[in-house]
């Protein structure tokens, strides 16, 4: 286990008490900050909880506080007041939490417990499931910090693949042992990796551009791709369609929330708008798997030649 320190961002009693208590719940204790103080506050490897309900928080100034705690290595935790809250941005918001966003009670034991296990960082070396994959052949391997993968057979030099009879984790979950109808035994490791949600402070936007030309190319592909006419999108966001059309055009390059507005009425989230493209680069069939249109090709897990691929098994 490594320290995890905790900070809560509020004004509110009440949402300390609540919160205080879920932390507590799972031996997790958190500092008090006022909302205005974040930009000071934040520092990497440290969780903070934005009680978004704060007067301060227009939707500009929510993304602005949780991308900057994101980009400085931060783990950001958005808190709504209400699953109708902040609408237009809250699948933004989703995806810069990891799924940390909180819109109910329920969630505040959840959020707390997904704290104290993602505090463990000896999880994403630790198998919790192996199986034969539901199609073919290969193997699905789930770790202990949600990273899961097809792993391409054979899985070593002794595998000569006869089916798989039996799976059996060592005591720390950290090596599987693969008995095969053959009698051969395969005994393989789990890989080691940053837990799934290590923030990191490299530029998120450092593989493409963000010009009018390449965004507004890439949102009028996934537009289309999704069915609809500038006319819909526009009933679907409440933005004019002449804005639309200036956007798509590259002659205005709209703000995090537009963005988040266009997206989520195609239907997808806002960081699909901003992956996979560079400038001038608008590649359909890229679109196409983007929204799932079109399923990629499943990748095994790269192994160091004539060592075993890593599979897990039932914790």
């Amino acid at each position: 286990m490594v320290s995890l320190s905790v900070r809560l961002f509020t004004e509110s009693r009440a949402f300390e008490s609540a919160w205080r208590a879920a932390l507590l719940d799972v031996g997790l204790d958190a500092e008090i900050a006022a909302p205005a103080t974040i930009a000071d506050a934040v520092s990497a490897s440290v969780a903070l909880v934005i009680d978004a309900s704060w007067s301060g928080f227009d939707e500009d100034e929510l993304l602005a506080a949780a991308g900057f705690a994101r980009a400085v290595g931060a783990w950001p935790i958005v808190a709504l007041e209400g699953p109708g809250a902040f609408a237009p941005v809250a699948a933004l918001l989703e995806e810069l939490t990891g799924g940390l966003l909180a819109r109910s009670d329920a969630d505040v034991a959840r959020i707390a417990a997904s704290l104290a296990r993602r505090r463990d960082e000896a999880r994403a070396r630790r198998f919790e499931y192996l199986t034969v994959a539901p199609r073919g052949t290969d193997l699905l391997a789930v770790l202990g910090d949600g990273r899961a993968s097809l792993v391409r057979r054979p899985l070593a030099v002794g595998d000569d693949g006869s089916d798989v009879l039996e799976i059996t984790l060592a005591e720390d979950a950290e090596s599987a042992t693969v008995q095969l109808a053959s009698g051969a035994v395969v005994v393989v490791r789990a890989p080691a990796a940053p837990p799934l949600l290590t923030a990191s402070t490299e530029p998120l936007l450092g593989t493409i551009s963000l010009d009018g030309v390449a965004l507004g190319a890439r949102l009028r592909a996934l537009r289309m791709a999704a069915g609809l006419t500038q006319a819909e999108l526009a009933r679907r966001t409440g933005i004019h369609r002449p804005n639309i059309a200036r956007v798509e055009a590259g002659r205005h390059t709209p703000s995090l929330e537009t963005l988040s507005r266009l997206a989520a009425a195609i239907g997808i989230p806002t960081t699909r708008v901003l992956e996979l493209a560079q400038p001038g680069e608008v590649d359909p069939s890229a679109i196409a798997t983007a929204i799932g249109l079109t399923a990629p090709d499943a990748a095994s897990v790269p192994v160091p030649s004539g060592a075993a691929q890593p599979l897990i098994g039932t914790k």
